[in-house]
């Protein structure tokens, strides 16, 4: 009698599967990062129904960091040991519940507690589902399974704030609607997990279940250079999501939820028609780029808020995308071309930690310091400092990049 194993991740990802598949893949990305931002353009009205300071805006919206950081820390080893499906849809229905908090919150608890479930369904999201489109793609797609997965995750990440800007004017229920439809489009995501022709796990791998997530030996260096341009953009889009509406209000004289929605859906627009552009480029390139990008966008800022000016302020807020869009592929593309399927979820976790953490405490730091020196100090303050980082980033990935890939 012969005892048949599970195939390893590896050798069943190399089953082909049809393109269709890869792009219904990033489907459930697309779905969780729609519910990420879709909360940008009512904290107006949470704030004014609730009240409470640019400060505390900015420490809820960094309660979604909390949330993703922890779940970084738990669901990238999770996945590589037990799988992509067993990961996400608990996470999914975390998304649902942190829905119906959103949709009945009334104090800033209640509100923390929803970015808190969003950011633990973010974190299982890119870890385990960008690691499920790769191995959907398998082995010879593995650069098109990088840009679809991080296309997934800034599409979305623009949809939920424009889809929410204009339903909150448009439909009665303003901050109720548009989670609504987003629980809809959170269960169609479920029934592409359950369909999703994803490899089994090998069940390799040791160690604790719960620890900081880290990359096979070997792959630090393309883990640091991802990291040296994905953090200081995806921080210049995170400071665009907490504080754009602020700007817009205070220094620009628009309330409008549409516009704030339309200018974060423009920010990701860019992130997502930006790594079309580039990805037939050298990733060293794709990488100094991005960091050149997050740069620019820091002057834009400073002249907007020292000019009042929305032209400025939404070339920052393209300047910004594009930043996040370029560090964002460059990085996973760099894990993608060394880190085994076994590891992958770990690393694309470990990204993204060392990504976020620098996205949740800057922006909160300059939100603070506005409600002491005004919006137009703290942002000033903020740009610079991103703008040194950014600099930095880009010579690092100048200096020690990748020749090739």
């Amino acid at each position: 009698m012969t005892i048949t194993r599970p195939a390893p991740l590896e050798a069943t990802a190399a089953v082909a599967v049809p393109d269709r598949w890869i792009w219904l893949a990033a489907w459930p990305v697309t779905a969780v990062f729609v519910l990420s931002n879709a909360a940008t353009p009512l904290y107006a009205l949470w704030q004014r129904d609730i009240g409470f300071s640019k400060g505390t805006m900015t420490v809820v919206f960094a309660c979604y960091i909390v949330g993703l950081i922890g779940s970084l820390l738990v669901s990238g080893v999770v996945s590589d040991r037990v799988g992509r499906k067993p990961v996400l849809l608990p996470a999914l229905g975390l998304a649902v519940l942190a829905c119906g908090t959103f949709a009945t919150a009334t104090s800033v608890a209640a509100l923390m507690a929803a970015r808190l479930f969003t950011g633990v369904a973010v974190g299982a999201v890119v870890s385990a589902g960008m690691a499920a489109v790769t191995d959907v793609a398998g082995p010879e797609r593995k650069r098109l399974g990088a840009l679809l997965a991080s296309c997934a995750m800034v599409l979305g990440a623009g949809l939920g704030p424009l889809l929410a800007g204009v339903l909150s004017e448009t439909l009665p229920g303003p901050t109720v609607t548009v989670f609504l439809v987003e629980i809809a489009l959170l269960a169609l995501a479920f029934v592409t997990v359950l369909r999703m022709p994803v490899p089994r796990p090998s069940g390799a791998g040791g160690g604790a279940w719960i620890r900081l997530p880290k990359v096979p030996r070997g792959s630090g260096r393309q883990l640091f250079l991802g990291i040296a341009v994905f953090a200081p953009g995806i921080t210049s889009t995170s400071f665009v999501l907490s504080l754009g509406p602020s700007l817009l209000s205070g220094l620009l004289g628009t309330t409008s939820r549409v516009v704030a929605g339309a200018m974060a859906f423009v920010m990701f627009l860019a992130a997502t028609g930006v790594q079309f552009a580039v990805k037939g480029l050298r990733v060293r390139v794709i990488l100094v780029g991005g960091a050149v990008s997050v740069v620019a966008g820091m002057v834009a800022l400073m002249a907007a808020v020292w000019t009042s000016s929305v032209v400025l302020l939404a070339a920052a807020a393209v300047l910004a995308g594009a930043g996040q869009g370029m560090g964002q592929l460059g990085g996973l593309s760099l894990l993608n071309s060394t880190v085994p399927g076994t590891r992958l979820a770990e690393a694309n976790a470990a990204l993204n930690v060392g990504g976020y953490v620098p996205a949740g405490a800057l922006p909160v730091a300059a939100g603070y310091l506005s409600d002491v020196v005004g919006l137009t100090g703290g942002a000033t303050t903020f740009a610079v400092v991103l703008g040194v980082l950014g600099a930095v980033g880009g010579g690092v990935a100048a200096r020690l990049g990748p020749a090739r890939g």
